[in-house]
């Protein structure tokens, strides 16, 4: 079965292929048999395509006046030229979308319809920079593959059973009935990580109480008991919470409104400090990457050794912060770019976290091996390490719907 993942943001188009068996969904990740991501930013009147498929990588330029074509013209590189894999773009059985936004209405993945399409425009206002080119995208493939089947993959679906005392926020109840409510994003790296961490453990997910880590640019935790999402550090929007490549997470809410009545901020200018110029790349001005930050901290710079400290410290209070809910703590797992890569990250972590009888194995540790329990053999709370494969948990919720599941 040919399964065409696509992953649509604000300014990029990331897709790939799987071909998977028609009985069985393995159980091992596999890797894609073609890969494509589309670049808006890369110019003022052109992006960037770049393809990889039969060992070959190829790029070329994509005229930004005709966006709308860019899908098709991506498409066209299954079926013609050195990245050929398909004979026909029939051949594809079923097209998946990460889909930001959902709302309170999905907790689980669903075949697209006119409803469908409708619930992701009227929650635009919540997610107005994903949930237009989600729907600018499902569209682009009606119109290239005609009535194929198409599935939404929700980010917020995996926190959408959080109980009512962990959703709300402490403001005039009215607003949590018009949907200002805590939504939470990340949904299907956590869900991947905490299956994937149950299986690497051999235990069921339903057994263990697991906080995981989802470290990119972007930064979250989930607290994961029975299976479940019970609580999690993004919020209303994505900007709730840890400190992040270069937006700010959780800080006091009267600074914005100090700042537009002492500062002459308007709402773009808070908008942009929050979520572009803070985080990492804010307080250590030198950037929101964690490798340049620990570059930095190696030549001596006191404000990247002060972001590192202060991420890190967030990371730890809020990791203790979801125990409670979970009425203790079995794992803690490690995933995205900078969580499964950065064995600094991790062992600063984790050093604060020895009251819970929390101990790394400092070798397994730096060797940042993917799919790995990196704990010490005493250590009464397994820490892991899991590669991100957020595709690939889409492909198996389309797997799933395709065989009736």
């Amino acid at each position: 079965m040919k399964i065409l993942v696509l992953n649509a943001g604000s300014s990029s188009q990331k897709s790939c292929l799987y071909d998977v068996p028609d009985v069985g969904f393995p159980e091992t990740p596999q890797e894609p048999i073609w890969e494509a991501t589309i670049d808006w930013g890369v110019g003022t009147d052109y992006g960037l395509l770049t393809v990889e498929a039969n060992e070959t990588k190829q790029k070329s330029e994509l005229s930004i006046h005709a966006r709308a074509h860019g899908l098709g013209e991506m498409l066209d590189t299954l079926v013609q030229g050195e990245t050929q894999v398909l004979e026909n773009l029939s051949e594809i059985a079923i097209v998946g979308h990460r889909v930001v936004h959902g709302g309170t209405e999905y907790s689980d993945a669903t075949l697209i319809t006119p409803g469908v399409k409708q619930a992701i425009e009227d929650l635009i206002p919540l997610a107005p920079n994903h949930n237009p080119a989600h729907l600018e995208e499902i569209l682009a493939v009606e119109e290239v593959l005609g009535d194929i089947p198409q599935v939404a993959v929700f980010d917020t679906a995996f926190h959408s059973q959080m109980p009512k005392s962990t959703a709300a926020y402490p403001i005039p109840y009215h607003w949590f009935e018009k949907g200002v409510r805590r939504y939470g994003f990340h949904g299907i790296s956590h869900r991947y990580c905490a299956e994937r961490a149950a299986e690497l453990l051999e235990e069921s997910v339903e057994s263990l109480r697991i906080v995981t880590c989802h470290l990119g640019h972007g930064c979250s935790l989930a607290a994961v008991r029975d299976g479940i999402s019970v609580n999690t550090t993004m919020g209303f929007t994505p900007l709730e919470g840890l400190m992040m490549g270069s937006r700010s997470g959780s800080i006091d809410p009267a600074i914005p409104m100090y700042l537009m009545r002492e500062e002459g901020f308007d709402f773009e200018g808070v908008d942009r400090m929050l979520n572009k110029e803070s985080g990492l790349k804010g307080v250590s001005g030198e950037s929101g990457d964690m490798r340049s930050i620990l570059k930095a901290m190696e030549n001596g710079s006191d404000r990247a050794k002060l972001a590192f400290e202060m991420y890190v410290s967030r990371l730890q209070s809020s990791i203790a912060s979801m125990i409670p809910q979970l009425g203790g703590l079995d794992v803690l797992a490690f995933t995205a770019g900078v969580g499964e890569n950065s064995a600094d990250v991790r062992a600063a972590t984790c050093a604060g976290l020895d009251f819970l009888g929390l101990k790394l194995d400092s070798r397994k540790n730096a060797a940042s091996v993917k799919d790995a329990d990196i704990a010490a053999v005493d250590s009464t709370v397994r820490v892991l390490v899991i590669r991100a494969q957020e595709d690939w948990a889409i492909a198996g919720e389309c797997w799933k719907l395709a065989k009736g599941g």
